[in-house]
């Protein structure tokens, strides 16, 4: 049996109103997903484990911890980030 590549299980969150994200992520976003996957992504939340707060579905996609999502649950390595701001 494989060994398991992630740390944390955390669900996503559907918001009534976008979570306020950094511009400079959201052109990087932009280039890799439809305006129109990326205008719902906007509406999620995660709890994050590792920052120990409520971020964007965005910030959570773009961390390095971050491995995939599936059914609604996002997979995060829970590795201590450098910077501490970035990422979920």
């Amino acid at each position: 049996m494989a060994s398991k590549d992630y740390r944390y299980e955390v669900p996503v969150v559907k918001l009534e109103k976008a979570m306020r994200v950094e511009k400079t992520l959201v052109e990087q976003l932009e280039k890799a997903v439809s305006k129109k996957m990326l205008g719902e992504m906007k509406k999620e939340a995660v709890d994050c484990p590792v920052l120990k707060r409520r971020v964007s579905f965005l910030q959570c996609y773009s961390c390095p911890n971050f491995i995939r999502r599936v059914r609604g649950v996002v997979y995060c390595r829970g590795l201590v980030l450098e910077g501490g701001s970035e990422g979920a």
